[in-house]
């Protein structure tokens, strides 16, 4: 007698967010809810919400209903974008799996009904016709986060025809009433830039063909209910965890029926699956919220959840790359160390420009020894100064890339990402190094590894500054992108593993590699090369829907900005860099002392405040004036808060009218500080009356900052009636300091 496939009805919840799924019938795991926490259900609650899920018959449509799995199987009359695209010499393209097993947390699922928290549910299937496996991993995290990856594997025999995968892509079913986009645009200095639009019937699809994340990248694709804010309206997103090709879709039928989906985007012939051989795709996460505030503190404490999510304080981090760009001069960069150790910087890191031939961007890359004509005792003398005036050294690489003139180039053509004999056409005057080819892997990792042996590096600043194009293999002719991807996420492990310790930050031309498959091998991302605070302010404001602060590199600027040429009060760009993990791009040798004073002041304040920025919630003020932001950080014990008051524009009122801080305990009382760093009140500042004694206290300011006496209310009226906003001028930084009120 053949045994019955094990079915279940399967509920998880955690963090407010329940997972109702169906995996009954030996068929695939279909999602019956997805969003707000449910409660407590019985197994029939559980059978009557399937039941209540399944929609009436209507004309010219199937003659069953149609059942959406995790992974979309077109077998079942769903005629949207398949979860499984592939083929067996032309066969085998539609396959039908049926479930063998079922487990929780590695244990088998014994009953008809499952209730728990969070954990990982394992399905395994098969199609013995297809001569496929099939592994789908559905996870929900602690923080409310789903997760979901699959593995196929060939079942064939010696001998059978390759089973050629071209797409596998996962979906998360959203309900009706989601109808309004929320995505990403982008450029080079202008990442992440916020766009929406309606969802209607059809797909919506962004897809990153770049060969890391791009500056345009879906980074997290929501939709939600029309109008949703930070802090109110239900949306759902998703996130490929992947740095190479991928994509993001949205897509409604004409049924009504809609879902989010992604994964790995694969080029023709890149996973090609003999007898045995298995392909696994990228974690696919969701994130529910009410609101995008929710949304990104799942993501937030998931990553800060982490083993290896780094907890020590975050060093304030100069990088010499605006002061000084190729023109190294040891004698001037140890000036500059000692400027910013000065001033209270805890890590000094060497831009590009510091190895063989590399006197400007056209050669060198690849030639990963030490300028010998720039450098003739070595790095050693500037590393020493450094780590003597009680800094971490950091050294820029980029591991990835080759110019073709350099001495790699020469002597190894065929190491570079080519197709058909041609090299792809050149971006930044380079190309792409196959690290997918042992040989090319092998050489980057001893460079590398000698460098870091010979000198003390706790620091390296990863760059990747062109997308791949024609990225194929010499001379096979085969698409090289998945292939280069693992392997770079295989030199930074590697290189982690034979240097504990090490921090690596992951640039891409900026902030063209933000995703959480990098930085489960890197400390921090680069949000972007334009650190113009005006930009930065939007920037930030959306690449935290993905990552918390302490992940964000957020450097104050040079007065004059080397990107935009704009020019800004230090105030506005330090205030504005404060609000990760904090850093400076600037010649400190060209400061004058009332500058390097206050730059002093600033880093004292960060110092002061950053473990509060860096493990409280992000909050972000809805406000119908764009001109001013107002966001912050809020303690998880929600005693103590720091907000920022971003002025980015002038508004059409004068004054501004109230605004509001959100996020705090509504019955606790709390006492609202503004505070002042600066040694001379800030120009074109006026406060308003809850405020008294602000613009006296900036003569009191200390190397930290000090606080005027402010005002006491609850955390429900400051969240729903708040406090009348300050006259500014625009591009300026304010910042309150909210505590609790000890009990009278």
């Amino acid at each position: 007698m053949t045994p019955l496939p094990p079915s279940a009805f399967v509920h998880l919840s955690a963090a407010g967010v329940s997972l109702l799924l169906d995996v009954t019938e030996g068929r695939l795991p279909a999602v019956i809810h997805w969003g707000a926490a449910l409660g407590a259900l019985t197994e029939r609650e559980a059978r009557a919400l399937a039941v209540a899920d399944v929609p009436p018959a209507v004309p010219n449509t199937m003659d069953e209903p149609v059942r959406l799995a995790i992974l979309p199987e077109p077998h079942t009359g769903w005629s949207g974008k398949p979860g499984l695209a592939g083929h067996r010499a032309g066969a085998d393209w539609s396959p039908k799996f049926e479930v063998v097993s079922l487990e929780f947390d590695g244990v088998p699922v014994a009953g008809p009904f499952v209730e728990t928290g969070p954990g990982v549910l394992t399905t395994r299937a098969q199609d013995p016709t297809a001569q496929l496996a099939l592994t789908l991993e559905v996870e929900l995290l602690a923080s409310g986060l789903v997760r979901t990856r699959a593995t196929v594997t060939s079942t064939a025999g010696a001998g059978a025809a390759l089973y050629d995968v071209s797409d596998l892509a996962l979906a998360l079913p959203t309900p009706g009433r989601a109808r309004e986009i929320l995505d990403f645009a982008g450029r080079w200095g202008k990442e992440r830039t916020p766009q929406r639009r309606p969802l209607g019937v059809g797909i919506h699809e962004r897809e990153g063909r770049k060969g890391r994340t791009g500056a345009d990248a879906a980074t997290v694709l929501s939709v939600g209910e029309p109008g949703f804010g930070f802090r109110r309206g239900e949306v759902w997103g998703v996130h490929v965890a992947w740095s190479g090709n991928h994509r993001h879709y949205a897509e409604r039928l004409f049924t009504g029926a809609q879902v989010l989906g992604g994964g790995e985007l694969l080029l023709p012939g890149e996973v090609r699956l003999d007898a045995g051989e298995s392909y696994t795709s990228p974690w696919l996460y969701g994130a529910y919220g009410d609101g995008l505030d929710e949304q990104a503190a799942r993501f937030h404490r998931y990553l800060r959840g982490r083993d290896r999510h780094p907890v020590r304080p975050r060093p304030v981090t100069l990088n010499v790359w605006e002061a000084v760009y190729f023109d190294h001069d040891p004698a001037r960069l140890v000036d500059l160390a000692e400027h910013a150790a000065a001033v209270g910087v805890e890590r000094y890191v060497l831009d590009d420009g510091w190895f063989r031939h590399r006197r400007g961007a056209r050669a060198g890359l690849g030639d990963w020894y030490v300028d010998e004509d720039v450098w003739p005792s070595g790095l050693g003398p500037l590393v020493d100064r450094v780590t003597d005036l009680g800094m971490e050294f950091g050294l820029w690489f980029e591991p990835e890339m080759v110019n073709e003139d350099s001495d790699l180039a020469r002597a190894h053509p065929e190491w570079i990402l080519q197709t058909g004999g041609r090299l792809p056409v050149s971006a930044r005057h380079q190309q792409v190094l196959n690290l997918g080819l042992p040989e090319a892997f092998d050489y980057v990792l001893e460079r590398m590894t000698a460098i870091l042996d010979e000198y003390d590096i706790a620091y390296i600043k990863w760059d990747h500054n062109r997308d791949l194009v024609d990225a194929d293999t010499w001379p096979t002719g085969a698409a090289g992108v998945h292939a280069q991807t693992l392997a770079a996420y295989r030199l930074m492990a590697t290189l982690k593993e034979r240097f504990p310790g090490l921090e690596i930050e992951a640039c891409a031309s900026g902030g063209a590699r933000v995703d959480l498959g990098v930085i489960e091998h890197t400390d921090r991302v680069w949000v972007s090369d334009c650190i113009d605070p005006l930009e930065r302010q939007e920037m930030v404001r959306w690449t935290t829907q993905l990552l918390p602060p302490e992940l964000l590199g957020a450097h104050i600027a040079s007065g004059v900005n080397h990107t935009t040429g704009r020019s800004h009060a230090l105030s506005f760009r330090a205030g504005t860099a404060l609000f990760g993990h904090l850093g400076i791009e600037w010649d400190l040798a060209g400061a004058t002392d009332a500058e390097l004073r206050d730059l002093a002041s600033w880093v004292a304040l960060y110092r002061s405040v950053r473990h509060l920025l860096h493990t409280g919630d992000v909050v972000r003020a809805d406000s119908v004036d764009d001109s001013l932001h107002v966001y912050g950080s809020v303690a998880q014990d929600r005693a103590d808060a720091l907000f920022f008051l971003a002025f980015t524009g002038r508004a059409e009122v004068s004054p501004r009218g109230r605004f509001t801080l959100p996020g705090l305990a509504p019955s606790a009382l709390y006492r609202v500080t503004p505070v002042v760093v600066a040694a001379e009140p800030e120009p074109g500042l006026g406060w308003p009356a809850w405020a008294a004694g602000a613009a006296g206290a900036a003569g009191a300011a200390g190397a930290a900052g000090s606080a005027a006496p402010g005002v006491v209310l609850s955390g429900r009226a400051l969240a729903e009636v708040g406090l009348q906003a300050p006259a500014s001028f625009p591009d300026r930084v304010m910042i309150l300091r909210i505590t609790v009120e000890p009990a009278a």
